[in-house]
């Protein structure tokens, strides 16, 4: 895609998300739930595929292009982008850098048309940010591997049609050693999908637990070499982790936008708040951070093209930008004051939301251990 057709898509999306998405963002809070008609036009604007390759029907973004299209994602409701961003990230880059050619000829199309809709089955009770601790099984058995065990958060499972599931293969392997990826459609017997779970925040973007007994999945499922899992999955939530980075400056961007104006308009004492110092060291602050989230985000991400840095900037991106959406939320509603803890403020949902990031795709505490085992040993 070249920079002219990168621009018509961006300008697309950006048009499409304050006329359409904005003014819904109350009720998808309210009733934690997109609505048809919004999958549909997203569908449409190829947002289930816009980091897929062309040749499956994706629109093939490269990181750096990747990045802007998620600060405009991150202008509005989280569960918005959450709707497809399994499907170009986690999950769709596990197909596309270690699947068969047959399942990649298979889901790709699908799911960059938005006909399917693809979960990251890795998270268990004892097993988040790191998975040594990952106890599901799928045990070798004639024709088949037979998948045990029950998967906690999984983005998307209600509305899934395919898992990209982690288990072991290897029962004596401990630690990342032995872990193995496949690629299990949803109604194969044996999977149950719980309720989703009530958040704090995010709401409309659903999360479950998923439980799998003795689920055959047959031995062409696996995605990659048997005991490759762990690099994977490794592999697919760097792009996630920078991704994410980038939809937390556009959150950001918008608690700015809102507390500016609100500072702007609203009056204390006869004159606009945003006339008063204090109130400007706020916005000051709030800016500084986010202009150095925005500026970070982009270095990473054509660092990531080129191939030169794929796993320390996305780390460092993930870590500084959920931590500055978190100030940044925070001071927006400080601006707006007893408003701003207020259901139906735009800064207090933006407050909610925001949390997740620092703990989901890894926690800031794991960033924060890639970063500095990878300062004393870049190997």
């Amino acid at each position: 895609m070249d920079a002219e057709d990168f621009g018509q898509v961006l300008a697309a999306v950006r048009e499409f998300i304050r006329k359409e998405v904005v003014p819904r963002e109350a009720w998808i809070d309210e009733n934690d739930e997109i609505p048809a008609e919004i999958r549909e036009k997203a569908a449409g604007l190829g947002l289930f595929g816009w980091a897929l390759p062309e040749e499956f029907g994706g629109l093939g973004l490269k990181m750096s292009e990747d990045v802007q299209l998620a600060v405009e994602l991150g202008y509005t409701t989280p569960a918005f982008r959450s709707l497809f961003g399994t499907n170009n990230g986690i999950a769709g880059q596990a197909i596309v850098n270690y699947g068969r050619p047959g399942q990649r000829e298979e889901w790709l199309p699908k799911l960059a048309a938005g006909e399917v809709i693809a979960s990251f089955a890795l998270t268990e009770t004892e097993a988040g940010s790191d998975p040594s601790g990952l106890a599901s099984k799928a045990v070798s058995d004639g024709d088949a591997y037979v998948l045990s065990g029950t998967k906690r958060f999984i983005t998307n499972a209600p509305l899934a049609d395919v898992f990209v599931v982690f288990a072991r293969t290897d029962p004596e392997a401990v630690g990342s050693k032995g872990i193995s990826a496949l690629l299990v459609p949803a109604g194969l017997p044996g999977i149950t999908v719980g309720p989703h779970d009530p958040k704090m925040g995010q709401s409309g973007a659903w999360t479950s637990e998923v439980y799998f007994d003795d689920v055959r999945v047959p031995h062409d499922a696996l995605i990659g070499a048997e005991g490759e899992g762990f690099r994977i999955a490794m592999a697919s939530l760097a792009r996630g982790r920078l991704h994410i980075a980038a939809v937390c400056v556009g959150m950001a961007e918008r608690a700015l936008e809102e507390a500016v104006e609100h500072a702007r308009v609203t009056k204390q004492g006869g004159k606009p708040i945003g006339g008063y110092q204090l109130v400007q060291a706020l916005l000051a602050e709030s800016y500084a951070e986010l202009y150095a989230g925005r500026s970070m985000v982009r270095e990473a991400a054509a660092a990531y093209d080129s191939g030169e840095d794929r796993k320390l900037g996305p780390s460092a991106a993930k870590l500084f930008c959920t931590e500055m959406l978190g100030r940044v939320a925070d001071r927006a509603v400080q601006v707006f004051g007893g408003m701003g803890y207020m259901r139906g403020v735009t800064v207090e949902r933006i407050y909610r939301d925001a949390r997740l990031f620092r703990i989901y795709e890894g926690t800031s505490e794991i960033q924060k251990l890639v970063i500095a085992r990878q300062l004393l040993d870049p190997r």
